[in-house]
C-alpha cells in the first residue's frame, strides 16, 4: 500500500500513513481565511523517508487550492516553505 496522506479534521491535522499505519502528522487550527500550522512531527520508526516533506506539500497544496493564507509557526512548515518558492505566495496577508 503506498504513502497516503489525509486531512483529518476531527484531529484538526494531516495525517501520512505508510501501509495503513499513522506515520506521522501536521498539526494546525483554522482561522476565517487562513490556517495556521503549529507543529509537524513523523514517528522515529519512519524518519528519514522523506514523509514530512510529502506531508507538508499535500498541506500546502490543499490549503492553496481552498484559497487559505498559511501561517507556518511549526518550524518545519516554514522551513519548507523557505525552501520551495512555490508556496512562498501563501504566506501573509493577501494584499487585494
Amino acid at each position: 500500500m503506498p504513502n497516503e496522506v489525509v486531512d483529518n479534521p476531527a484531529e484538526s491535522r494531516y495525517e501520512i500513513r505508510v501501509d495503513g499505519e499513522l506515520a506521522g502528522f501536521a498539526d494546525y487550527r483554522l482561522l476565517p481565511g487562513k490556517i495556521i500550522f503549529t507543529h509537524t512531527e513523523v514517528r522515529p520508526e519512519h524518519e528519514g523517508k522523506g514523509l514530512a516533506a510529502a506531508l507538508v506539500s499535500h498541506a500546502l497544496r490543499a490549503s492553496k487550492a481552498a484559497g487559505q493564507r498559511v501561517v507556518p509557526r511549526c518550524p518545519y512548515v516554514k522551513s519548507y516553505i523557505e525552501r520551495h518558492p512555490e508556496f512562498q505566495d501563501l504566506v501573509g496577508e493577501p494584499t487585494s
